[in-house]
């Protein structure tokens, strides 16, 4: 059982101050896999004076040198990919095609973010004047258990780029792939203090960051609820934030799409990362009179998706990150059946064998409308809830009864048809026919899935503050 007692704080792996441990936890089987000790208010304030200082130097920086950095980590990433991939499974639960594709996708944000900054302008002319795009200054970046190394890279990236230095605070849950994070940064060879990383609680770290007045911006993954304690705490000092908060996503099947395609990608996209994902698709709306056909597609298409060990690659849906999600979980299906929606797989309990870790039967419900719980409130594990429509009307106007709008998806074998949907769906990003992901477009959420953008030039942008210089 190892210790994760571990800090980067002004270019040194340290021992942190901290004195409160708690365990991690394999979600396969509950069982203790490390021990995680908690970075306290000495640990912040050592690492928010870090990443001040080196603020000085590392915002002088030229767009060539940061470019070589961002070469850097990404080369720095790839050659510890298939010991973050373990470290992702271990101790999140991810099937293996997750954490391949997961990790893979992080360490490209560098070079994403790489090829938006060679193109971008940091000095305009607009007007008749000179338009300077300077660093915002030094970032405090939160992020959650479901995709680890993804979130901390969406907003590192951007923020090295556009001349900031960060101090991130993943969670606690993250205590193994932080440990291959931080040995990523360090070995890359960036000024000290650049990047901070200290594992601690959101009550202790969380606040001490977010009421700092040495941060100038917050850059949070997170719940709705979370979200906005930080955001109010980051008032106090006039800090910028971009806050990608939840989601209650719905998909539209028009009546003219091939169901046979789109029903089963509708699973999918409801079931993705074991349904522990933001963009989870956990509201599907179909044609009432095809509801049948619907319920007999999604039936046989979740109880085809194996659910087990994740190490086995034929696994579909692995553990529940923690108990503690896995009862959220149970409670929600409870709920639904005590509101009379109507089962179609899956239900209460774990699956035959696997009761010693955190699984969960992948279940769908028929008959629900847009009043009930599932249907309103973000459950984060595979559970699918089919609503009908009448109209297409109906059906846009289902979508957007939701205090939520980060994700939506639409499927037709018409794309005008499909694309006039989309424009009326109250979201950040639409999917049509596809639940795939393009990483130079922003991603983010209308309502309160959260403010700002992540990817792409937006996304660089929340880290630039814009100086006009006019002349006589």
């Amino acid at each position: 059982m190892k210790t994760y007692n571990t800090g980067l704080i002004n270019g040194e792996l340290v021992t942190l101050h901290g004195t409160q441990v708690i365990d991690l936890i394999n979600p396969s089987n509950n069982e203790v896999i490390g021990k995680v000790t908690m970075a306290d208010e000495t640990d912040t304030r050592n690492a928010i004076a870090a990443a001040k200082k080196a603020f000085v130097s590392w915002s002088q920086t030229t767009k060539e040198e940061r470019l070589n950095y961002l070469q850097k980590l990404y080369d720095a990433e790839m050659l510890v990919m298939e010991e973050l991939v373990e470290a992702t499974i271990t101790e999140y639960g991810a099937p293996q095609e997750r954490a391949i594709g997961s990790n893979a996708l992080s360490a490209n944000i560098f070079q994403h973010v790489k090829a938006t900054l060679n193109d971008y302008q940091l000095v305009q002319t607009i007007g008749q004047s000179q338009v300077f795009f300077e660093p915002v200054g030094v970032v405090a970046i939160f992020t959650p258990w479901n995709s680890s190394a993804g979130s901390m890279h969406i907003k590192l990236a951007p923020a090295l780029a556009a001349g900031c230095t960060v101090v991130i605070k993943p969670s606690e849950m993250s205590a193994m792939q932080t440990d291959v994070l931080m040995k990523v940064y360090h070995s890359a060879g960036l000024p000290p203090g650049v990047i901070n990383v200290i594992c601690g609680l959101g009550e202790v770290v969380g606040k001490t960051l977010s009421l700092s007045a040495d941060i100038q911006k917050i850059a949070f993954t997170g719940s709705t609820q979370i979200g906005k304690i930080i955001a109010k705490d980051a008032l106090n000092t006039m800090k910028r934030f971009t806050l990608e908060l939840g989601g209650k996503s719905p998909n539209i099947i028009l009546d003219d799409a091939d169901f046979e395609i789109a029903i089963p990608m509708a699973v999918r996209a409801c079931f993705l990362n074991n349904g522990q994902a933001c963009i989870a698709a956990s509201r599907l709306l179909v044609p009432k009179d095809r509801l049948q056909e619907v319920i007999k597609l999604a039936k046989a298409t979740a109880e085809s998706m194996k659910v087990g060990d994740p190490r086995d690659p034929e696994v579909i849906l692995g553990p529940l990150a923690s108990l503690k999600q896995y009862d959220r979980v149970q409670q929600y299906i409870q709920i639904a059946l005590e509101e009379k929606a109507e089962l179609v797989t899956g239900g209460p309990g774990h699956p035959a064998g696997l009761e010693s870790g955190n699984f969960v039967k992948p279940t769908i419900f028929a008959g629900v409308t847009n009043d009930m719980t599932i249907a309103r409130e973000e459950v984060f594990g595979p559970v699918l809830a089919i609503l009908t429509y009448q109209t297409e009307e109906e059906a846009i106007s289902i979508a957007n009864d939701t205090e939520f709008g980060l994700i939506a998806y639409v499927s037709s074998s018409d794309h005008d048809r499909a694309l006039a949907v989309a424009r009326k769906i109250q979201a950040g990003r639409v999917l049509i026919n596809t639940i795939g992901h393009d990483p130079l477009t922003p991603f983010g959420g209308f309502k309160q899935s959260g403010i700002g953008r992540e990817g792409g030039i937006l996304g660089l942008e929340e880290y630039l503050e814009p100086k006009a210089i006019i002349t006589a």
